[in-house]
C-alpha cells in the first residue's frame, strides 16, 4: 500500500510545474505534523498506585515543557499558508470568470469548504456511533465524554479556518487597497479584546480573537504572495522584533509561557490571546526567512515526493491521530490491564518510553489513513450540476462552523438522554453541507476547474 502511494506521489512530484512554491506545501505538512506530535506528547494516560487509570498532562508536571509549545503550537503557520493558497485560488477563479458572471464566490467557497469538511464526516459519524454504543453497554458517561472530547478536539481548528476562508474576497480586496494597514488593524483589535477580557471582565468577547488573530496571520499570507517578505533581512528583523515582544509579554509580562491550555494559568490558544498573536508573528518571520533554503531543499525529488505524499493525506492524519491514540489506550487498558502505563508523565521512564508509544500510535493510524484518506480525493468540481443560492451557501458555512465548534467545545457526548449523544451538534455540520449542495460532490456550473493552490 505504502509503495503504491509513494509511487503515485512521485508521479505527481515529477509533474509539478516549476512556478509552484513548494515551500507552501512543505509548511502545510510540517505544521500539521507538529500538532500531531505535540498532542501525542502532551496527553498521557497512566495507571496510579491504586490501579486506576488517570489522565496525565505533561504540562502540569513539567513546567519546562511550556517552552516546547512555542514550537508545537504552529496553527498560525497553517493560517499563513492558507492565506497564500487562498490568494492564489481566488485570483485564478476571478481572472477566469466572465465579466459580471454570477456565482463566482459561491462556487469558490463551496469548493474550499468541501475540501475540508468531506474528510471530517467519517470521524464525526464514527464517534457518534461509538458514543451511542458505549452508552448502551453501560460505560460511565464521564469516560465516554473524555474519549469523544480527546478524539474530536482537533475540529475546532476547522471551524475557525472555514470562517477565515469565507472572508477571503473581502480580506484580499482590503490588502490590495490598503496594504499593510489591512494587517495592522488587527493588532489593536486583539489588544482591545484582551483588555475587555482580563481588565474589564466582559464575558465571551475573548472568542472574537479567533477571528482577529487568525485573520491577521491569514493577511500575512497575502503579503507573502505579494513578495513583501522577499527581503530576508526584513524577514529576520520581523522574527527578532516579534520574539522580543513575545518574551516581554510572557516571561516578564502578564501572559503564560505555554501557548496551549496548561494548569496554573489561562489558555493562550482557546481562545487566542495577544501572546499567540505574537508567537504567530515570530513563526511567520522565521519560516519566511528560511524560505530560500527550504525551496532549494525541496528541489530534491525524494524530499518533494515525501511532501506531496504527506499533503495528500494531511487532513486524514490531523483528524484521526487522536482517534488512534484513544484506540491504543483503550485496547491497552481493556485487554492488557494497563501494561506499560505505569510511568507517570514527565519522569525519566516516561520519556524513555515515548519513541515506542509514538511508533505504536503511528501503526494504529496507518489503517485509518489507508481507509479514510480516499475522502480527501473523493470530490472535485463536476460540470453541469445545479447551482446553490448564495444565501444557502452562507447559512451552510455558518451551520458547519457552529457544529464543529460545538463538537470541540461541548463534545457530542451528552450526560443525559437514552442515546448519550447531542444530536443537534452532530446534525449541524451535516445540515450545513446539505445546504451547500454537497451530495457528496458539490456541482458548480460549467466553468474551469478550481485548482488546489500552492
Amino acid at each position: 500500500m505504502m509503495l503504491t502511494m509513494w509511487s503515485k506521489a512521485r508521479e505527481l512530484a515529477e509533474l509539478t510545474p516549476p512556478e509552484r512554491n513548494r515551500w507552501v506545501d512543505f509548511l502545510r505538512a510540517v505544521s500539521i505534523m507538529a500538532v500531531v506530535m505535540g498532542h501525542w506528547l502532551m496527553a498521557g494516560l497512566y495507571v496510579d498506585e491504586a490501579g486506576a487509570l488517570q489522565r496525565g498532562d505533561l504540562l502540569s508536571v513539567a513546567s519546562w515543557t511550556h517552552w516546547l509549545t512555542w514550537g508545537f503550537q504552529v496553527m498560525p503557520v497553517f493560517f499563513l499558508v492558507g492565506g497564500y493558497s487562498n490568494s492564489v485560488s481566488w485570483q485564478v477563479i476571478t481572472r477566469n470568470a466572465a465579466p459580471g458572471q454570477a456565482g463566482v464566490y459561491r462556487d469558490w467557497l463551496a469548493n474550499r469548504v468541501q475540501r475540508l469538511i468531506t474528510p471530517t464526516f467519517p470521524v464525526l459519524l464514527l464517534w457518534t456511533a461509538l458514543a451511542v454504543t458505549m452508552t448502551q453497554i453501560g460505560l460511565p458517561r464521564d469516560q465516554i465524554r473524555m474519549a469523544t472530547e480527546a478524539a474530536l478536539i482537533p475540529v475546532w481548528f476547522l471551524a475557525v479556518y472555514l470562517l477565515v476562508t469565507a472572508c477571503t474576497p473581502i480580506a484580499h480586496r482590503a490588502w490590495q487597497r490598503f496594504g499593510w494597514a489591512s494587517f495592522a488593524v488587527f493588532i489593536p483589535a486583539a489588544m482591545l479584546t484582551d483588555w475587555l477580557t482580563f481588565t474589564a471582565g466582559v464575558p465571551y468577547v475573548n472568542f472574537t480573537n479567533f477571528l482577529w488573530v487568525f485573520l491577521a496571520v491569514h493577511q500575512l499570507g497575502f503579503a507573502w504572495r505579494a513578495g513583501k517578505f522577499d527581503n530576508r533581512v526584513f524577514a529576520l528583523a520581523w522574527f527578532a522584533v516579534s520574539l522580543c515582544i513575545l518574551i516581554a509579554i510572557t516571561v516578564y509580562g502578564f501572559y503564560p509561557v505555554s501557548m496551549v491550555s496548561a494548569p496554573g494559568g489561562f489558555s493562550n490558544s482557546l481562545p487566542p490571546t495577544l501572546a499567540l498573536f505574537a508567537l504567530g508573528m515570530v513563526q511567520v518571520g522565521l519560516v519566511l526567512a528560511l524560505e530560500p533554503l527550504g525551496r532549494r531543499m525541496l528541489d530534491n525529488l525524494g524530499i518533494w515526493t515525501a511532501t506531496v505524499l504527506m499533503n495528500g493525506m494531511i487532513m486524514t492524519i490531523y483528524l484521526w491521530h487522536l482517534t488512534a491514540f484513544v484506540l491504543v489506550m483503550a485496547l491497552v487498558w481493556l485487554l492488557l490491564g494497563g501494561a506499560g502505563l505505569d510511568s507517570v508523565p514527565g519522569t525519566g521512564a516516561w520519556w524513555a518510553s515515548r519513541p515506542m508509544w509514538i511508533a505504536i500510535y503511528v501503526l494504529a493510524l496507518l489503517p485509518m489513513i489507508a481507509f479514510f484518506a480516499r475522502h480527501e480525493r473523493s470530490f472535485g468540481p463536476i460540470r453541469g450540476g445545479r447551482t446553490v443560492p448564495r444565501l444557502r451557501v452562507v447559512l451552510g458555512v455558518l451551520a458547519i462552523c457552529a457544529g464543529l465548534g460545538a463538537t470541540a467545545g461541548l463534545t457530542i457526548a451528552s450526560p443525559e438522554g437514552i442515546s448519550g449523544v447531542r444530536w443537534w451538534v452532530v446534525a449541524l455540520p451535516l445540515v450545513g453541507a446539505a445546504l451547500m449542495g454537497f451530495g457528496p460532490v458539490y456541482r458548480p456550473r460549467n466553468r474551469p476547474g478550481l485548482p488546489e493552490a500552492g
